[in-house]
């Protein structure tokens, strides 16, 4: 069994200030996308999904398809995608939104757009997030052992130190689990950053945004999620509740932490913890960009990923 790769794509940025999806940021033009497709594929994917807004799906639709010409799986056969729309219209029948909202409904919302089009277990990531090799082969591994399984999930923990941003202060949701590794809570953090004691603090938005110190080694969500195809079911469900309180509100949104949330608290499923070693990077600000690009570059100049990435050097 290949598991599916669904990429979270359908964001602008708002805080980068453009589509970050599409933007050439390794030695060769790569984009973040790139590089974890790349990885991805390495640890046994077979099909990636793209969520995308309907006015740029053409354009990105045409430039994946001429990039990833001849890529094969492990396996040798051609690596499948699929591109699927999330816009504001498409929620259950019965409900109508406001007229005026404009804010896209999540990214719960967005994993939803894919329930026709995957059957198997499957990995969540963020488009403009880099997640490392480690990450995809832990979550490959763990996606492949859950065939067949029903109500069982995954979340890949970063250390929180692993995580940061040299430009400004990071929002991070750090999990709380039990003794058999099962998720059991994320607390939503704001402005974290190391200070100049060495120690890194943060805002707990649960309790008033109180500034507190934080673990660095804690494990945090950077919306890296596993699967079982039966995780489209429930959410849906969940995603009617929730349209039943807020569909005439204009930015309230269904993310993933709360569906999943909600699916544990039901009893109808649990959400195991697993830790990765990698460092994740992005371009959270215009500023992060040159630290990026230079990450890339040293990572092409020891050998880890071949440059260029795709296609003959």
């Amino acid at each position: 069994m290949k598991p599916t790769l669904l990429v979270l794509a359908a964001g602008m940025g708002s805080r980068y200030g453009g589509l970050k999806q599409m933007d050439g940021l390794g030695p060769n033009g790569e984009t973040i996308i790139d590089y974890s497709i790349y990885d991805a594929v390495e640890a046994g994917f077979g099909k990636v999904v793209y969520i995308v807004r309907e006015h740029f799906k053409a354009q990105m639709e045409e430039a994946v398809r001429k990039k990833y010409a001849g890529v094969k799986c492990v396996d040798g056969e051609p690596l499948e995608f699929v591109f699927v729309t999330q816009e504001l219209d498409k929620i259950p029948e019965g409900f109508t939104m406001n007229p005026e909202r404009q804010k896209p409904w999540g990214t719960a919302h967005a994993v939803l757009m894919a329930k026709d089009v995957i059957n198997e277990p499957f990995a969540v990531i963020n488009g403009d997030d880099f997640y490392g090799k480690e990450s995809f082969k832990i979550l490959g591994d763990w996606l492949r052992a859950h065939e067949g399984s029903e109500g069982v999930y995954s979340i890949v923990g970063f250390e929180l130190e692993n995580t940061l941003s040299e430009s400004g202060g990071v929002s991070r949701g750090i999990c709380s689990y039990d003794g058999n590794q099962n998720l059991t809570d994320i607390a939503e953090h704001l402005n974290i950053l190391k200070e100049e004691d060495g120690i890194v603090y943060g805002d707990n938005s649960t309790n008033g945004d109180e500034h507190v110190v934080l673990d660095g080694s804690a494990l945090c969500s950077m919306n890296m999620w596993g699967f079982t195809p039966d995780y489209f079911t429930k959410s849906y469900e969940i995603f009617k509740g929730f349209l039943a309180e807020h569909c005439q509100e204009l930015k309230k949104e269904y993310y993933i932490p709360f569906a999943v949330d909600s699916i544990i608290k039901g009893g109808q499923g649990k959400c195991e913890v697993l830790s990765t070693p990698a460092h994740w990077f992005g371009v959270t600000f215009k500023e992060d960009r040159p630290a990026v690009v230079a990450k890339f570059q040293e990572l092409a100049d020891k050998g880890v990923y071949p440059s260029p990435l795709y296609g003959k050097k």
